[in-house]
């Protein structure tokens, strides 16, 4: 955990069902709806739309 206040440790999960999932932080207090963001996924081979999930 980053030593920032008020931020938590979310997974950016790709919508092409590979599995592949980057890990990023967010303030909660800030941004108040899921994160979104359109970025590489290396297995599908292009950019597809990444949505926010819990870290297990």
């Amino acid at each position: 955990m980053p030593k920032r206040p008020n931020t938590q440790q979310i997974r950016l999960v790709s919508t092409a069902d590979t599995g592949y999932f980057y890990v990023t932080f967010k303030n909660p207090k800030n941004t108040t709806e899921k994160m979104e963001k359109k970025k590489y996924d290396p297995v599908a081979r292009k950019h597809v739309l990444f949505r926010e999930a819990k870290i297990k």
